[in-house]
């Protein structure tokens, strides 16, 4: 189940929740403008500067849904850490700072890419594995 100890940042991506570990979640910024680039990857929107670092930014809702972008771009991304490099998911609101550890995925519940759950008023949220998820990005994002 989950590596987690640390906690969660739960995110909202359009009218999807889902949670971030912590131990992966730098910070929660303005993105800057983004500059569009090749990839095989229909979610990843482009590259902006970060600290004066280039950052690949990936729509997160794009992502999950394997869609692509909308076509506005929307102003926060959580920049997290995966394998020692630094990405940019474009979120609509960061919500909440979950302390708990994950519960398990409940029997017969769909939740892809999830290491667990959390406990919301509204339902369970997924919480994902952004190690297994980067292989979408990490990969589109070097080509």
């Amino acid at each position: 189940m989950s590596r987690a100890g640390g906690g969660f940042l739960l995110v909202r991506t359009g009218t999807r929740r889902v949670g971030l570990e912590l131990a992966h979640v730098v910070e929660v910024i303005q993105i800057g403008p983004v500059h569009p680039v090749p990839s095989r990857e229909a979610a990843v929107r482009g590259v902006t500067v970060v600290h004066g670092r280039i950052v690949p930014v990936v729509h997160l809702g794009a992502l999950l849904d394997i869609a692509v972008c909308p076509a506005i771009v929307g102003d926060l991304v959580v920049v997290v850490t995966v394998d020692g490099r630094r990405v940019g998911l474009e979120i609509d609101d960061a919500e909440l700072v979950v302390r708990e550890p994950a519960l398990p995925v409940p029997p017969g519940a769909t939740f892809p890419w999830a290491i667990g759950v959390a406990r919301h008023p509204e339902g369970l949220v997924p919480l994902l594995d952004l190690a297994a998820l980067s292989s979408r990005f990490m990969e589109a994002s070097l080509a």
